[in-house]
């Protein structure tokens, strides 16, 4: 029995160093500064560079990636007790040196590129000194490989791409972009795709627009790229992986983007717990604090409780990935996480707006985009739905449909069966309890 739920002391250090790190140097700067993936920002080099070369100091920097990529090639706990410190900021990511997408590029480059495309993007994207993009989704098919129409087609030296993707986010800021798309459209979706490194600027790259999210973007450019291709042509280096590949790097990427997600979420949820609970004891009304309210206990026991349980299932699942190393083995573990993680987010988050009242759904909290950062989630690497299914699906393979007319679990014959086994014993007690009598 190997069951353990302490944390190593030298590593535990670590994320005492990292938690207040964050809340003293790095939570600041989402008040102050705009988007971390525009690099060209001159704030950016003055207030962000020296906290970075502070986590290279204590080796926390790129952590998911190993020595030779300069990160410490952490398992998934490690890296689940480490992000659970990092989701709570905006900028921690970057300043840590594994925000998405650049953290889920940088790995299937390091897996599936070539040595000089290592050398020419890789090791550029691990150093913050740029950013990237990831461009999958379409507007016509969402997240659905099997309806992606985007073309490339082999001419010569070079690969043609065609199409239009959708929501491929910080495009705009991107040195270069991951486009997934069908090379052989003969044949299943999950073999007849490709993916292609394309540099920022290459002719027929359009940006058509950049979408924002939710309320206060009106008039303002988003971060989530509309892009059109239109005879884009790329060099046949710039193959990633294998032609045919891109489903099985696209897996790869997903699996641990999504775990990831799952537990910079945790520091989410708490952050919203922490406000709940600092509101329920501060907020006076007629009959006392909030707090002393038997429907704020419910709202506060319940919340306690989701956390809790997300949290040993996402620990859970990474324990697996890292026992396994093998996402597919992790499928629907993963895919609970995902179907958990949005609604876990939800409900706390709304508790905590309502005990704050007005002030909750004012713009001087952040719980309105919490809520719509919830249903981002539920949305973003495939809908709640599809998780539903696959997790399903997986579960439902570990049974075989009962022989018979009546399920296994049917009293009347599981009784017979019974009585069938231990009848001679049964009978022979009777016998001598009617002779002792």
């Amino acid at each position: 029995m190997a069951w353990d739920f302490e944390t190593d002391p030298d590593y535990q250090k670590l994320l005492d160093w990292a938690d207040a790190f964050v809340r003293d140097e790095v939570e600041p700067l989402d008040l102050v500064l705009g988007d971390p993936y525009d690099k060209a920002d001159p704030r950016h080099r003055a207030l962000v560079r020296p906290l970075q070369q502070q986590v290279r100091d204590r080796g926390l920097w790129a952590c998911h990636l190993g020595p030779e990529l300069g990160g410490q090639g952490y398992g998934q706990v490690k890296l689940a007790l480490l992000n659970e410190i990092l989701g709570r900021s905006r900028w921690a990511p970057s300043v840590f040196g594994c925000q998405a997408p650049d953290s889920g590029n940088a790995e299937i480059i390091a897996l599936f590129g070539t040595p000089a495309q290592q050398e020419r993007y890789l090791r550029p994207l691990l150093d913050g000194e740029i950013s990237s993009s990831y461009s999958m989704t379409e507007p016509h098919a969402g997240a659905d490989p099997t309806l992606f129409t985007t073309r490339a087609v082999r001419d010569g030296d070079e690969w043609v791409i065609n199409g239009e993707k959708w929501f491929s986010s910080n495009a705009k800021h991107a040195a270069f972009i991951i486009v997934m798309a069908v090379t052989d459209p003969e044949v299943s979706a999950y073999e007849g795709m490709s993916m292609f490194i394309v540099p920022a600027g290459t002719p027929g790259l359009e940006i058509v627009r950049n979408v924002g999210v939710g309320p206060g973007h009106e008039g303002r450019e988003g971060s989530h790229g509309y892009l059109r291709y239109n005879d884009v042509r790329v060099p046949a280096d710039h193959l990633l992986g294998t032609e045919g590949g891109a489903f099985a790097i696209a897996q790869t990427r997903l699996g641990g983007g999504r775990i990831h997600h799952a537990m910079r979420t945790i520091a989410q949820v708490r952050r919203a717990f922490d406000m709940m609970c600092e509101r329920a004891v501060s907020r006076q009304t007629r009959w006392g604090p909030l707090a002393k309210l038997q429907l704020t206990r419910e709202k506060i026991a319940d919340s306690w409780i989701e956390i809790e349980q997300f949290r040993l299932l996402v620990l859970r699942t990474a324990w697996l990935i890292d026992k396994h190393r093998d996402y597919r083995r992790v499928r629907k573990d993963i895919a609970a996480v995902k179907a958990a993680m949005p609604k876990v987010l939800h409900d706390v988050v709304q508790r905590a707006m309502h005990l704050h009242g007005a002030l909750g759904v004012s713009n001087e909290m952040p719980f309105a985009a919490m809520l719509l950062g919830a249903e981002a989630l539920a949305i973003a690497d495939g809908p709640t739905e599809v998780h539903k299914i696959t997790l399903a699906r997986q579960l439902l393979k570990e049974y075989e449909p009962v022989p018979g007319l009546w399920p296994t679990a049917h009293l009347p014959t599981r009784r017979a069966a019974a009585r069938e086994r231990y009848a001679e014993t049964l009978e022979e007690a009777l016998e001598h309890a009617i002779g002792n009598q």
